[in-house]
């Protein structure tokens, strides 16, 4: 396969799993921002949505307001945000065009609905009623591409490049995420374990479909150190930071079945995937979750250059 080809398919898998990630943080904002202002205030979770997506330098050059409606319109149809939902999908759409033979008739279709889809909302959210249903979209079509992929798609490099982006973009998101929540979320004053402490990992938990496994693995109420234990370390869970990396070792491991090549992106998931396995969620807050986080993004991100290098150049 052409790097050229490689490399678009590689960032179609992170520009889906990205617009689902920023509309599944989108929803969870709503809910916290619900909160009474005794808790904090809506500000706190929308200035959290945007650390999430790392684009709090981006907004607030733009000049734009802390509020629901800027930070949303921000996020899902500002043409000039590279990582809104709408230009995620603009730029899923146009790598899978240019790949268009490498994929089934079904997952074209199912990427090209979507961005014919979220066209029809414009540039900005008309009002505060329109954002629901384009959340919905957003996470149904992108099931709707998961789906058309798993059932049509020869296991072959090219299912095999897209998994690997969508993997290596998971990971980083489930790590932003929850260092968000540890250091930005809670308000001074507020007691961790307290009221609030439990909705927001709830809503943490609600944003990556996890709280009714997390209800099958752990049979107890809801606690900050088993919601990290189940997104970092249980492979049970495809969100997990452990689980992702064994899926990018295992695709790595494919390809370099087909190629009969390893390199350094080997080595970094390999040692990533490792570090997980020899981890305990007591180690890791004794530590701190904060550097155990802020380490796995950067190695992550290594990951992917690594990835970049040795594939799509």
């Amino acid at each position: 396969m052409l790097s050229r080809t490689a490399g678009n398919l590689y960032w179609m898998g992170r520009y889906l799993e990205r617009a689902d990630f920023t509309a599944r943080l989108i929803e969870a904002t709503q809910r916290l921002a619900a909160l009474p202002s005794s808790y904090g205030g809506a500000g706190n979770a929308w200035e959290s949505a945007l650390a999430a997506t790392w684009m709090t330098r981006a907004h607030k050059d733009r000049g734009l307001a802390l509020d629901e409606h800027q930070v949303s319109d921000f996020l899902t149809l500002d043409p000039a945000n590279p990582s809104s939902i709408r230009s995620c999908l603009e730029a899923a759409r146009a790598n899978a065009r240019s790949v268009r033979t490498a994929l089934t008739e079904e997952a074209w279709e199912a990427i090209n609905t979507a961005w014919l889809e979220i066209s029809r909302y414009g540039t900005h959210l008309e009002s505060r009623e329109a954002l629901g249903p384009l959340l919905e979209l957003i996470k149904h079509a992108v099931a709707a591409y998961d789906g058309a992929a798993q059932r049509t798609m020869l296991r072959g490099d090219a299912y095999w490049f897209v998994n690997l982006g969508s993997a290596i973009e998971r990971a980083d998101n489930s790590a932003r995420l929850l260092d968000v929540k540890y250091h930005l979320l809670l308000p001074r004053g507020e007691s961790v374990g307290g009221s609030l402490d439990y909705f927001q990992w709830t809503t943490i938990l609600r944003t990556v479909s996890a709280m009714t496994a997390y209800r099958w693995v752990y049979r107890d109420s809801v606690k900050p150190w088993l919601v990290a234990d189940l997104l970092i370390l249980n492979r049970q869970i495809p969100r997990s930071l452990a689980s992702c990396y064994e899926e990018i070792l295992r695709h790595l491991d494919l390809l370099a079945s087909v190629t009969g090549k390893r390199g350094p992106a080997h080595r970094l998931a390999s040692a990533g995937n490792n570090r997980l396995s020899q981890s305990n969620i007591d180690k890791i807050f004794a530590d701190g979750l904060h550097e155990f986080l802020t380490r796995f993004i950067v190695e992550n991100n290594k990951l992917g250059e690594a990835i970049a290098e040795q594939y799509l150049f």
